[in-house]
């Protein structure tokens, strides 16, 4: 634990890299029938997903360690699978196939061979025998987005829609009759602009009646399609400026009554996501987050609502069965948990994970953060050292920038964060404007933005925790993975703000990375920064590559050496430019990693070396 014998930022701790890395372990997609429960678990130690089965009290791993669970559809995957009725389906990270397993007999075969497709958001179609599938071919120059059924009996594979660029969330109703999924076009993004679709089933079991439920307008985004018991389409739609459930309702496309401002879901950067279910009776089980911090409850049709789970901050991946509301659930004083709270009484069962691996008292708990940047209202969580220095300085401050950067951070127990406060280090993670979860516009801000808004909530931080008090304003890092990573490099390029900062696989060249990333974010950088011909001055003037010699505060790099994102090539130029003109700069390659770090011992090095990087600065 702890101890306060030393200056802030050079606290020893029992709780070591390797415990902030082996704490990693998280989980993802829950699903429920009659088989049981199951959901995936990521395990830091030997970077596999597996997928593991809950039943009569037991859990126990399913997956052959030759395989492990991952979808690459846009990149980012999800949707690895689904329920069948005699085992699971799922997608194998290796070649990217469908695969059946047999809950019997743990017996695999594979589904198929179209070694060109990559396949995710599973959904199994009882009444076809198939499973439903966004499709992601790669060809020669092109890549195309399709939904498919492949049948289970043979593998036989039917087109079911195509045309649009891309697509997810296919979801059956009840009886097998209806079809809805999400499409969009670009230049549009998924949290942008898109549609929602539907289609019957014909007598020869095909969907030739397609219509476009809601969407196609430039102000809003759905997501998440559902069917209620009675056949009712329901989804997230941004319309009115957060995500919130929207449904058929007498023959109309309406919000659905007693919503509250919130978000109901995060940006979708990954398939598969389930944040709310119809319950029966017109009823719902509901996240949202309420100024970034998570709510689980159900909702009447009446409007009436019971909180669930009050101790939990985050909420993901919910499911239900008759006796049981189901989630992945994170606090800000415990690791992520696979819950099953009864549906009678609201009590609840940690089924999975939920270990405390520190004492209350040496925990840094997030404090809602709300600041003033350029006359707007910028948001985070401020984590301050749990064991005070009896010295009269003030701690230093790391600032943690989160990716996307239309994503954002959330007000649970992050291990990397208390590595950082043990030592006594501040941690401020930051939802700089254009992060999801505070509403449409709050996420817009972004927009042709990117390198300026975000880069002044990072540096108007320092001054608003400086000036109440809570760090040393002159002791201050600034730390980002992906676009976080550039944020961080124009903070240090424009502003003369932190002593250090360190960049983990992020963007040093906006326009290079715009010319080899994948379809899913082709466009993502004209709408981040501007079209690169019409605007070239804006990326000249917010690209830190070609600034680097405004750049005078020392930087660590970490880069993975098969990231397919921000290739290494670009890092490689930055830590040289930073070099000729003798910047104090490490550099650390890890060739078997891609975009973001997945292996225990490689997190637990990025930790140690980050640390002792800015330790030397203090």
């Amino acid at each position: 634990m702890p101890t306060s014998d030393a200056r802030y930022g050079f606290f020893s701790s029992d709780w070591s890299a390797r415990h902030a890395a082996s704490a990693s372990r998280d989980f993802a997609e829950l699903k429920v029938n009659a088989h049981g429960l199951f959901w995936v678990e990521f395990n830091p130690e030997d970077g596999r997903n597996t997928l593991w089965r809950w039943q009569g009290q037991q859990a126990h791993c399913l997956t052959p360690a030759h395989l492990s669970l991952r979808s690459r559809v846009h990149e980012y995957g999800g949707g690895v699978f689904c329920l069948t009725e005699v085992g699971v389906a799922f997608v194998n990270d290796s070649d990217q196939q469908l695969y059946e397993q047999r809950l019997d007999d743990g017996s695999v075969r594979r589904l198929g061979d179209a070694s060109q497709c990559r396949y995710g958001d599973l959904h199994y179609d009882h009444a076809g025998q198939a499973l439903l599938a966004v499709e992601e071919c790669h060809g020669p120059g092109r890549v195309r987005n399709r939904l498919v059924s492949i049948a289970l009996t043979d593998g036989y594979r039917t087109v079911l829609a195509e045309g649009a660029d891309f697509y997810t969330s296919p979801v059956l109703s009840a009886d097998g009759q209806r079809l809805a999924w999400i499409e969009w076009d670009r230049p549009a993004q998924p949290w942008t602009q898109t549609r929602l679709c539907s289609a019957r089933r014909d007598s020869r079991g095909q969907w030739p009646l397609l219509r476009v439920v809601a969407g196609g307008i430039s102000e809003e985004s759905l997501q998440q399609p559902r069917f209620d018991e009675g056949g009712r389409l329901i989804c997230l739609s941004d319309r009115d400026g957060w995500w919130q459930p929207w449904g058929e309702v007498d023959g109309q496309w309406q919000r659905l009554p007693h919503g509250v401002e919130a978000d109901h879901g995060s940006a979708p950067w990954q398939l598969g996501a389930c944040s709310y279910l119809p319950i029966g009776q017109g009823g719902l089980l509901l996240s949202r987050l309420v100024k970034g911090w998570g709510e689980l409850l159900t909702q009447r049709v009446d409007g009436g609502e019971q909180r669930l789970a009050t101790d939990y901050s985050r909420f993901r991946a919910l499911a239900a069965d008759a006796d049981f509301f189901y989630c992945i659930a994170a606090a800000p004083d415990r690791l992520s948990a696979v819950l099953a709270i009864r549906r009678s009484d609201g009590q609840m069962q940690v089924v999975a994970g939920g270990e405390q691996p520190l004492a209350p008292q040496h925990v840094a708990l997030p404090e809602p953060l709300e600041y003033r940047s350029s006359g707007e209202c910028a948001q985070g969580f401020f984590y301050a050292p749990p064991q005070a220095s009896a010295l009269a300085e003030k701690p230093p401050l790391v600032v943690f920038l989160h990716g996307g950067p239309t994503s954002a951070c959330y007000p649970v127990f992050d291990p990397r964060i208390q590595f950082w406060t043990q030592r006594g280090f501040a941690v401020a993670d930051l939802n700089y404007r254009g992060s999801s979860g505070f509403g449409r516009a709050y996420r817009q801000r972004l927009h042709e933005q990117w390198g300026v808004v975000d880069v002044e909530d990072a540096v108007a931080v320092v001054a608003h925790l400086g000036e109440a008090g809570r760090i040393d304003p002159q002791r201050a890092f600034i730390r980002g993975g992906s676009a976080g990573g550039y944020t961080a490099l124009c903070a240090l390029a424009f502003h003369a703000v932190f002593r250090g900062g360190a960049s983990l696989y992020g963007v040093s060249d906006p326009l290079a990375l715009r010319r080899v990333t994948h379809k899913f974010e082709g466009d993502y950088l004209d709408w981040l920064i501007g079209d690169p011909i019409a605007d070239a001055e804006r990326y000249e003037a917010r690209t830190p590559l070609f600034h680097a010699k405004r750049i005078t505060a020392p930087v660590i790099f970490f880069q993975g050496g098969r990231d397919a994102v921000v290739l290494p090539e670009q890092t490689a130029s930055m830590v040289a430019a930073l070099q000729a003109q003798g910047v104090l700069v490490e550099q650390h390659f890890y060739p078997d990693e891609g975009h973001g770090f997945r292996r225990a011992e490689h997190l637990q090095e990025v930790l140690e070396l980050e640390l002792g990087f800015y330790q030397r600065l203090l």
